[in-house]
């Protein structure tokens, strides 16, 4: 099955209230028919990057059956790591990066490592803030992330 996944993560709010991430799957059904499924949850604000993971983490692991999966971020840093292979170094180098520096969230790298032994994942990296279709969908996701905590379990994909 084919499944296209948008992310976005936002560390919106103040520093004790909720940040925010979110995925929305969109996958077609054998009779032809567009489902979506949108997934958000309020997390105590952080970085950028581990937001913009954990939304990506969020949409994987939800699949309950391998399918390829088209996942679309406005984060230079998550598409980079598995396109620009920075993943294989990191994992040659025992997690550390071309500084010798440890990796940050090694836990949620390796969850998204886990994914794609499951599925087959292609990562597109959606450039900008200026009027992109795919961003401005990103965009929306990281808004309705922030001002809710609801996390949805079962997407029936």
């Amino acid at each position: 099955m084919k499944v296209t996944i948008y992310t976005d993560g936002s560390a919106r709010g103040n520093p004790d209230g909720p940040g925010g991430y979110g995925t929305v799957i969109q996958y077609i059904d054998s009779k032809g028919n567009l489902h979506e499924r949108e997934f958000s949850a309020g997390y105590k604000k952080t970085t950028n990057n581990r937001m913009e993971l954990m939304a990506a983490i969020v949409g994987l692991e939800a699949l309950t059956k391998p399918c390829e999966v088209d996942l679309y971020s406005d984060s230079q840093y998550l598409i980079k790591a598995f396109n620009d292979r920075w993943i294989d170094s990191w994992l040659k180098n025992n997690w550390k990066n071309s500084k010798k520096e440890p990796v940050k969230n090694i836990d949620l790298w390796k969850r998204l490592l886990e994914a794609k032994k499951i599925h087959q994942v292609n990562f597109i990296w959606v450039k900008g803030h200026a009027g992109h279709p795919g961003n401005e969908r990103c965009d929306v996701l990281a808004t309705t992330a922030a001002d809710g905590d609801l996390l949805l379990t079962d997407p029936g994909v």
